[in-house]
């Protein structure tokens, strides 16, 4: 697991008080803050300038909304992990967010260790969510399920997954973390990531609710 001093991160927020104040805890935590942003072009353009692990993302942005940014630095950086600080918790947020490519998604009600341990787990590439998100999150995964899948994924010819990285699958499909997949599997963490982007390279897929999707449409959860 990255020490915080080894992890970069960037905070976007278009309240400059909160924005200085999550930025000064990060860095007084020891992680790495390379750039803050208040607006949406200019969080896309100073990510991609400062090449972040993480991005501390809020939703209610001036210029480009939040779930743009997402989606845009997300897409041109598929490892760099989005982690949501909204105050919003409506549903059609959080879903938003997740389906643009965020990682997590914390309510700004919570308390700085909160965010921390987050932010932590966010650059391991763990899903964090603010306590009763994650089963909206997961309820998600299962409707989506129910619609049909694209052909081309069960034409003959498609992307094979190596045994690993199908064991691997089925576990983020019913819902451990990376670590705890690791752990199951007793290979590092490290480990774990190379598997799940080797296999949404080969699957052709942008995120973990596509990837999680896709397992349980082949009822790799049940498994």
């Amino acid at each position: 697991m990255s020490e915080p001093r080894n992890v970069k991160v960037m905070v976007v927020d278009d309240h400059p008080m909160w924005r200085d104040a999550v930025a000064r805890d990060l860095a007084e935590a020891g992680y790495d803050v390379v750039a803050t942003a208040g607006d949406g072009p200019q969080a896309v353009r100073r990510a991609q300038a400062a090449a972040p692990d993480v991005l501390v993302l809020d939703l209610n942005l001036p210029g480009l909304p939040g779930v743009e940014v997402c989606r845009e630095v997300v897409g041109a950086h598929p490892a760099l992990r989005v982690l949501v600080l909204s105050a919003s918790g409506e549903h059609a947020d959080v879903l938003e967010a997740v389906k643009s490519g965020a990682t997590g998604y914390l309510l700004k009600s919570a308390s700085t260790e909160e965010l921390l341990d987050a932010v932590r787990r966010t650059a391991a590439g763990d899903p964090v969510f603010t306590p009763g998100l994650a089963g909206l999150v997961l309820g998600e995964y299962r409707r989506l399920a129910t619609e049909p899948a694209p052909a081309a994924e069960d034409e003959p010819g498609a992307p094979r997954l190596t045994e690993r990285e199908t064991e691997v699958l089925r576990l983020v499909a019913k819902g451990l973390s990376y670590k705890q997949i690791a752990d199951r599997l007793v290979i590092s963490h490290r480990t774990v990531q190379n598997h799940v982007q080797n296999t949404l390279g080969k699957l052709q897929l942008h995120n973990r609710v596509e990837l999680v999707r896709y397992a349980i449409e082949r009822g790799l959860d049940e498994v």
